[in-house]
């Protein structure tokens, strides 16, 4: 196997020369950028089309885009050296250096929240409205830029044999990524994992058919909202399982995403009951006057 090939044997898959790079006028592109350039332009075409339909300012939506993605990307990259430290503490100018990947999605979902409910106070509109206008564009961003992973030959799972298995060169991976039961099973110069880049771009499309079908039958702000959080988190609890670079908690073992993709899930249902039940009294009491 080649160095540049990635192969996805059991659906008879076979590419031989898969770039992370390309090259412009003597300046290289990392492709992991470029798709996930490519995410945030679909993303923002889907927030654009959710406000026209629903009849909503779309201005709105493009004031908020760029403050959403410069502090979102500041958000995942400060996440994710928090908790990978250890790697980046004794150069700490690689912090900077973004073409080998390192954004945590988490950290990017958290500081776009955050600015998006600092830019509805400074707006005066209702934050809850625009985070169900966004939160389709954000899952269809996220399913995008989850390619990057894969020119990137990163965020890949446990061995497995199963029909999506995903073969990789092993030069091109990570060795920290390799664990033992991946390494006993290699051939031929290759390794054979989990695409947890596929099952979550897969699992992202099919929570935002979910969302856009709430929509039509919307009952509250942040319904769509609530949708999202529970049903990335539930994907992520799951496919969070497979991936063999985890991020965890500090002196720990326990994943901090898959331990926060659980919380996500849990407060979701909760908030949704306790709306749905709050929704309900109103109504009954409405109904005795």
């Amino acid at each position: 196997m080649s160095d540049t090939a990635i192969a996805f044997p059991h659906l008879g898959i076979y590419l031989d020369n898969v770039p992370k790079s390309f090259t412009v006028f003597g300046f290289t592109i990392a492709l992991y950028g470029v798709v996930i350039a490519i995410g945030m332009a679909a993303g923002l075409w889907l927030a654009l089309g959710v406000a026209k339909k629903y009849g909503h300012d779309g201005e709105l939506v493009w004031d908020y885009f760029l403050y959403g993605i410069i502090f979102g990307l500041i958000g995942a990259r400060i996440y994710y050296v928090v908790f990978a430290w250890d790697y980046y503490k004794n150069d700490l100018l690689s912090i900077f250096n973004l073409r080998k990947g390192g954004l945590a999605i988490y950290g990017g979902v958290i500081a776009a929240f955050l600015t998006l409910f600092l830019f509805c106070r400074k707006k005066k509109i209702n934050y809850l409205t625009m985070v169900d206008i966004c939160v389709p564009g954000l899952a269809l961003g996220q399913a995008i830029g989850r390619w990057g992973n894969f020119f990137n030959r990163e965020a890949f799972g446990e061995y497995t044999d199963s029909l999506l298995a995903m073969r990789l060169p092993e030069v091109a991976v990570r060795p920290n990524e390799i664990t033992e039961a991946i390494a006993a099973h290699a051939a031929d110069g290759a390794i054979q994992v989990h695409p947890t880049f596929l099952y979550e771009c897969l699992w992202n499309l099919m929570v935002i058919a979910a969302m856009l079908l709430v929509w039509r039958c919307k009952q509250f702000e942040g319904e769509i909202a609530l949708v999202y959080l529970g049903g990335y988190g539930l994907g992520r609890s799951w496919i969070e399982g497979f991936r063999t670079d985890q991020l965890h908690l500090p002196g720990t073992q326990i994943p901090v995403s898959q331990l926060l993709a659980v919380f996500l899930v849990v407060f979701s249902a909760a908030v949704y009951l306790y709306v749905m039940r709050k929704r309900k009294g109103q109504g009954e009491t409405s109904e005795k006057n």
